[in-house]
C-alpha cells in the first residue's frame, strides 16, 4: 500500500511572506496542521470576515472547523505568549481545548532566556543581528547545550527544582553583562501560564503524527520565518536559531524524509527583510518607500518597518533548490499594481565577476544585475481567475516559472482569505 505523505508550507525569503494566510487557505484540505520549528518570533497574519489576527505559536489552522493543531517538538514555547494567544483565539471562536496539542519534547522559553537575549543583543552594539528579543536564541542554545527544560518536564514532581537550577545558571551568565533586569512579575505570569496550559494534551507528537500518517489523515507542516534565515544555509550570522528549510520538518516533527510530499514555497512578488543582514536588492528610493507603504511592511511580531526591495531570483532559485519546492505560491502581487517598471535581480556582480549562484556571505558585497518588466498598471485585488490577469502580470509569472522550473500554483491578490487565485 502506498505510503501517506505530509505536505509542507514554508517561506522562501527572509520571513513575512504570508504563510499564515496560505495555511488558512489550504487548511480545509487537511485534518492536522503542525508547526515544526521557531517560536513566538513568528508572526503569521490571517485576515477573514473583515477581521485580522496574528498567530505567534499556535498553528494557522486553528480557525478551521475539525482541524487538529499540533505544536511540534522543534518549536520553542513561551507559556505566557502562548496563553495570551489562546485567550485571544477563544474570545473569537470559543474553546479550542480539543483542537490544540503540544509536544512534550518542545522546549520552554524561561523569563531568564528573554533577559539573556536582550543583554546579548544590547552588548553587540552596531553588530546587532536584529533579534526579536523573545528569548528564542538562548532557548535553542540550552537545547543544544543539553540544559533545556521541555514541556514534558512541567508534569515532573521536581519541575520547580529543575527550573530554579537553570535560572541560577542564567543569572551567572547575566552577571557578565552590564544589564539591569527584573523578572519578578514575568516569572509570576510564567508559572500561572504553565498551570493553565495543562488543560491541553501534552503529547508524544512524533508518535501522533506518524499514527495520523498511518491512518491516511492529510497533514500540513507549517514553517516559521523564512529559508534565508535558516541557521545553516541562511545569511549567517543574521539568521534565526532553527532549520527553517523543509529538512527541518523531519527533525521538528519526527517524520522520515520519505514521508514528505508536496512542498509549497511561499514568496512575495518583491522582497522584504526585518533587522540586520545582507539584502542585495534593497531599495533606498521612492520605489522602496512605495512598496513599504502600499504593502504595510511592518513586522507582525516587532512592528519594525521592513526593508524592501525587488524580487531576487538568485536567492529564490537557491531556496527553491534547497527545499525541493513542488508548488510556488506568490503573495502580495497587488502591492505592485501601480509601478511603471518592475525589476528582478537575475545575477550578482562582485567586482568584475558575474554569478548566478547565491554566495556564502549572503550577497553582502554584490551589486544586483536586473531584468526589467513593464508594470501591469491594473488593480489585481478584485480578480479571481488566472485568465483575467493582465498580460504583463502573466508574463512576470511565466518568467518566474521558467527561471525556477516550478509552477506558480497560487497567486494572492489581497490580504483577505478570499483574495486568492488557485490555478
Amino acid at each position: 500500500m502506498e505510503q501517506n505523505k505530509l505536505d509542507v508550507v514554508l517561506g522562501l525569503q527572509w520571513g513575512d511572506e504570508g504563510k499564515g494566510k496560505v495555511v488558512d487557505v489550504l487548511t480545509p484540505s487537511y485534518k492536522v496542521v503542525a508547526r515544526f520549528q521557531g517560536g513566538p518570533n513568528a508572526g503569521h497574519s490571517l485576515v477573514f470576515d473583515g477581521d485580522s489576527f496574528v498567530l505567534h505559536t499556535v498553528p494557522s489552522g486553528i480557525f478551521r472547523e475539525g482541524t487538529v493543531n499540533v505544536i511540534g517538538n522543534g518549536v520553542v514555547i513561551d507559556p505566557v505568549i502562548l496563553l495570551e494567544e489562546v485567550h485571544a483565539i477563544e474570545q473569537r471562536v470559543g474553546s479550542i481545548g480539543d483542537k490544540l496539542k503540544i509536544s512534550k519534547r518542545a522546549h520552554l522559553i524561561l523569563p531568564t532566556h528573554r533577559m539573556l537575549d536582550a543583554a546579548s543583543e544590547a552588548a553587540k552594539g552596531k553588530s546587532k543581528i536584529g533579534s526579536t528579543l523573545k528569548g528564542i536564541g538562548p532557548t535553542y542554545m540550552d537545547k543544544t547545550g543539553r540544559n533545556g527544560l521541555r514541556v514534558g518536564d512541567i508534569l515532573s514532581p521536581d519541575f520547580k527544582d529543575k527550573y530554579n537550577a537553570l535560572k541560577q545558571k542564567h543569572f551567572g551568565l547575566l552577571a557578565q553583562y552590564d544589564f539591569r533586569y527584573d523578572i519578578t512579575e514575568y516569572e509570576q505570569q510564567w508559572f500561572q501560564a504553565v498551570e493553565q496550559l495543562k488543560r491541553f494534551p501534552f503529547i508524544d507528537s512524533e508518535v501522533y503524527i506518524n499514527e495520523a500518517l498511518k491512518a491516511h489523515a492529510p497533514i500540513l507542516a507549517e514553517g516559521a520565518q523564512g529559508s534565508l534565515l535558516d541557521i545553516d544555509f541562511g545569511t549567517y550570522p543574521f539568521v534565526t536559531s532553527s532549520n527553517t528549510l523543509s529538512a527541518g520538518v523531519c527533525t521538528g516533527l519526527g517524520v522520515a524524509p520519505s514521508r514528505v510530499g508536496r512542498v509549497y514555497g511561499i514568496f512575495k512578488a518583491y522582497c522584504t527583510r526585518v533587522g540586520s543582514g545582507p539584502f542585495p536588492t534593497e531599495l533606498f528610493d521612492a520605489d522602496g518607500e512605495k512598496l513599504r507603504a502600499i504593502g504595510h511592511e511592518y513586522g507582525a511580531t516587532t512592528g519594525r518597518p521592513r526593508r524592501t526591495g525587488w524580487l531576487d531570483m538568485v536567492a529564490l532559485k537557491y531556496t527553491v533548490m534547497m527545499n525541493g519546492v513542488t508548488d510556488l505560491i506568490m503573495m502580495k502581487s497587488d502591492v505592485m499594481d501601480n509601478f511603471d517598471t518592475i525589476k528582478v535581480a537575475v545575477a550578482y556582480k562582485d567586482g568584475n565577476h558575474l554569478t548566478e549562484s547565491f554566495p556564502y556571505d549572503g550577497g553582502a558585497h554584490v551589486t544586483p544585475v536586473y531584468k526589467e518588466f513593464p508594470g501591469w498598471k491594473t488593480p489585481l485585488s478584485n480578480l479571481r481567475r488566472y485568465e483575467d490577469f493582465p498580460e504583463a502580470f502573466k508574463a512576470y509569472i511565466r518568467f518566474i516559472e521558467a527561471e525556477t522550473g516550478v509552477k506558480v500554483k497560487i497567486v494572492s491578490v489581497g490580504p483577505d482569505r478570499d483574495a486568492t487565485v488557485i490555478r
